[in-house]
C-alpha cells in the first residue's frame, strides 16, 4: 500500500468509526487538511484530476403548479460559474406576476387540493421517497451545486446532500406526531386544541447553502401540511429547481411546491407583501430582513421567521490546547469560503496564549489549499460572485488601513474567478470594521482578551447574536460562558455541528424564530381552541 493509500484509508476509517452523523460530518470536513498532506505523495497529474465535471443543466424555467414554465415577461437572467465568471445558463426571471401565479397555485392546492387533507402517513411516505431520490441523485446535484455556488464538491456531495436527505427523513417522522391537547375548563365544557397548517408559506432562501436551506425550509412546512412558494437566490437557482422535480417524482401533488427564480426587489418583495401568503420565512442579511419584515407587516401582518446575519465570537481560553483550538477556529471561520452566517468571525484569544495562537493560525492559513472546487485536494473554492469578492477585498483593505496586522493573505488568488487568499489579521481592535461587520469571506480577525468578564462584555457588544464557540478544558468556565453569551447557539469545544433536531436561530438582530427541530414546526401551525358544552354535566 502506498503512502497516499495508507493516509486515505486512515481518513475514511476515522470517518466510518465516528459515533454520529454530525461527528462524521465535521471529521470529513477536516480531512481536507489531511488531504493536503496526502497530496505531497501524489503525482502532479493525480493532484489535478477533477472529481466530477459540471453536468448538463436540466431545469431553468420557473416551477409553478407542477409545471416548468417561462416567466410571464419572458425575461431571463444569467447564473455564472464562480470559478471563472463564465455563464452557466440562462434562467427564467420571475417577477410580481409570476409570484402572483405561484401564490394562486399554492392557494388552490391548500384550499382545494389533497395535500392538507392527506393522512400523515401518506405525507410521510412522500417525504421519505424524496429523501431516497436525493440520495440516488447525489452526484449530479452536488456537481450542480458546486458549479453554481463554488463550494468544494466533496463538501456538497459527502456532507450537505446527506444532511438534506436526513432533514427530510426527520420531518417525515414528525408528520403523525403533530397533535393538540385537551384542557380543563371552569364549567361543563370539553376543551381541545387543534394544530392546523397555517396555509400558504412564502420562503426566501440565500445563496451560501442553496440546497440545504431549501431542505431546512420545506421540511417543516410540508410535514405540517402547508403549501409553498419559494424564491431562490438569483446567484444559485439551479439545485432548487432540480429538487422540485424530484419532489414531484416522489408524489407531491401539483401546486404544493412552487419555485420562482428572480431578484429580491421584484420577486422577493412581491412574495413578502402578497396578501394571500399566510406566513413568510426568510434567510439572508439583516438589512434585507428588516425590509422583508416591514413588507409583511404592511400587507397582511403575516407572521415572519428570520434567520439573519452574525458576527459570532470564538473564545479560546487560557487553558486551551492551542493546536486543537487553532484547527477548530480555522474551521469555524474558513468553512464554506467564510460564507456562513454563524462563522466564528471574531476569534478572541486569552493573552497568555495569544502569540502562540496567532503564529499557528497564520501557519494553518498558509497551508490551506485553494483552487478549483472540483479538484480532490481543495479546501476552499471561490467566493460566490464579483460583488461578494469586491466586498471582501474592501474589508481586507479596511483592516490594513485601520492598523490591524496582516499576518497572511489579503490578495486575490489566481488570475480568474473570485478566489481570495485565506487571510489572517492579528492585533484587531473592537472599533475596526473587520471586528464589527459581517464580512462573509475568508478573513480571520484575532483579538486579545485578559479575563472572562472582559470577553463576555466584548462578545455581547454587537447587534448580532447568532452563535458562539467556546474552547476550554474547564467545565465551570464552559458553563459560565454558555449562560453569559447572548446567542442562539453555543458550541463548546466544537463548531458548526448541525443536526436536524438541533434548533438554529439568533438573538437580537440575528433574527427571530428557529429553524430545524421541533421548534420549527410551530412556525407553520395555527392553534385553534374548540369548546363544546357537555349536555349532561351531572357526573362532574
Amino acid at each position: 500500500m502506498t503512502n497516499r493509500s495508507k493516509m486515505e484509508f486512515l481518513i475514511w476509517k476515522l470517518v466510518a468509526e465516528a459515533r454520529s452523523f454530525e461527528t462524521s460530518t465535521i471529521l470529513l470536513l477536516r480531512t481536507c487538511h489531511l488531504r493536503s498532506v496526502v497530496s505531497r505523495y501524489s503525482t502532479a497529474a493525480a493532484l489535478q484530476e477533477p472529481i466530477s465535471a459540471p453536468v448538463k443543466v436540466k431545469y431553468t424555467q420557473l416551477f409553478i403548479n407542477g409545471q416548468f414554465v417561462d416567466s410571464a415577461s419572458g425575461k431571463k437572467f444569467t447564473t455564472c460559474d464562480p470559478r471563472t465568471g463564465n455563464v452557466i445558463a440562462e434562467v427564467a426571471e420571475g417577477d410580481a406576476e409570476d409570484i402572483n401565479r405561484a401564490v394562486g397555485a399554492a392557494r388552490r392546492a391548500f384550499d382545494e387540493g389533497p395535500w392538507p387533507k392527506m393522512t400523515a402517513y401518506e405525507r410521510s411516505n412522500i417525504l421519505l421517497k424524496f429523501a431516497d431520490l436525493l440520495d440516488q441523485h447525489t452526484e449530479e446535484i452536488a456537481a450542480l451545486e458546486t458549479w453554481d455556488n463554488g463550494k468544494p464538491y466533496e463538501q456538497a456531495a459527502k456532507v450537505e446532500l446527506p444532511m438534506c436527505s436526513r432533514i427530510m427523513r426527520y420531518y417525515a417522522g414528525w408528520t403523525d406526531k403533530i397533535h393538540g391537547l385537551t384542557a380543563p375548563a371552569d364549567g361543563p365544557y370539553h376543551v381541545q386544541t387543534l394544530h392546523e397548517p397555517i396555509g400558504v408559506a412564502g420562503q426566501i432562501i440565500p445563496w451560501n447553502f442553496p440546497l440545504l436551506m431549501f431542505a431546512w425550509k420545506i421540511g417543516p412546512a410540508l410535514a405540517t401540511g402547508n403549501t409553498i412558494v419559494m424564491k431562490t437566490a438569483e446567484q444559485t437557482p439551479l439545485t432548487a429547481l432540480y429538487a422540485a422535480k424530484l419532489l414531484q417524482e416522489a408524489g407531491l401533488p401539483e401546486g404544493v411546491l412552487n419555485v420562482v427564480s428572480g431578484y429580491g426587489p421584484t420577486a422577493g418583495a412581491a412574495l413578502a407583501s402578497h396578501m394571500d401568503v399566510d406566513k413568510l420565512a426568510f434567510t439572508g442579511s439583516t438589512e434585507t430582513g428588516k425590509l422583508v419584515l416591514g413588507m409583511a407587516a404592511e400587507s397582511n401582518l403575516k407572521p415572519v421567521t428570520l434567520e439573519l446575519g452574525g458576527k459570532s465570537p470564538f473564545i479560546v481560553c487560557k487553558d486551551a490546547d492551542v493546536d486543537k483550538a487553532v484547527e477548530l477556529a480555522h474551521f469555524a471561520l474558513f468553512f464554506n469560503q467564510g460564507q456562513c452566517c454563524c462563522a466564528g468571525s471574531r476569534t478572541y484569544v486569552h493573552e497568555s496564549v495569544y502569540d502562540e495562537f496567532v503564529a499557528k493560525a497564520k501557519a494553518r492559513a498558509i497551508q490551506r489549499v485553494v483552487g478549483d472546487p472540483f479538484r480532490k485536494d481543495i479546501e476552499q473554492g471561490p467566493q460566490i460572485d464579483s460583488e461578494q469578492f469586491e466586498k471582501v477585498m474592501g474589508y481586507i483593505k479596511s483592516g490594513i488601513s485601520s492598523g490591524a496586522t496582516l499576518e497572511t493573505g489579503g490578495e486575490r488568488y489566481g488570475s480568474e474567478g473570485f478566489y481570495i487568499q485565506p487571510t489572517v489579521f492579528s492585533n484587531v481592535k473592537e472599533d475596526m470594521l473587520i471586528a464589527q461587520d459581517e464580512i462573509f469571506g475568508p478573513v480571520q480577525s484575532i483579538l486579545k482578551f485578559n479575563d472572562l468578564q472582559d470577553v463576555i462584555r466584548r462578545a455581547n457588544a454587537t447587534h448580532y447574536g447568532l452563535a458562539a464557540g467556546v474552547f476550554t478544558q474547564d467545565i465551570d468556565t464552559a458553563n459560565y460562558l454558555t449562560r453569559a453569551l447572548r446567542v442562539g447557539t453555543v458550541w463548546v469545544n466544537c463548531f458548526d455541528i448541525f443536526d436536524a433536531a438541533i434548533p438554529f436561530g439568533g438573538y437580537k438582530m440575528s433574527g427571530q424564530g428557529r429553524e430545524k427541530g421541533i421548534y420549527s414546526l410551530m412556525n407553520y401551525l395555527q392553534i385553534k381552541a374548540v369548546v363544546t358544552p357537555l349536555n349532561n354535566p351531572a357526573w362532574l
